[in-house]
């Protein structure tokens, strides 16, 4: 289920016992669930998910986009406008550039 778990922990360097202390658990716990022999409960995924900084969705491999999509209730935006957001957070300075030109472009017609 943790399909982006082990991943995860390996970017950051870290050892299992060093996550499974950051989240609350123990190590053989960590073991487990990036070995798929059991889920945490929900509680312990969000720990997951803010410790790494992502999304739950993102852990279990439910998609591809790592970043959280933000505070977008302040902004009242549906779920396919923050995803936008998301997918532009992960765009080089660049591409960023290039596609708010196009988005002013856009606005002005």
């Amino acid at each position: 289920m943790l399909t982006n778990l082990r991943q995860l922990r390996e970017e950051r360097n870290i050892t299992q016992k060093e996550l499974a202390k950051a989240v609350g658990v123990v190590q053989q716990s960590i073991n487990r669930y990036e070995n798929e022999d059991t889920e945490p409960e929900l509680c312990v995924l969000k720990r997951l998910a803010d410790y790494f900084n992502t999304s739950v969705d993102y852990i279990i491999g439910h998609t591809e986009f790592r970043s959280k999509a933000g505070a977008a209730g302040d902004y009242h935006l549906d779920s396919s406008e923050a995803e936008l957001i998301a997918l532009f957070r992960t765009l080089t300075d660049e591409q960023k550039a290039c596609i708010e030109m196009t988005a002013r472009t856009f606005a002005k017609k």
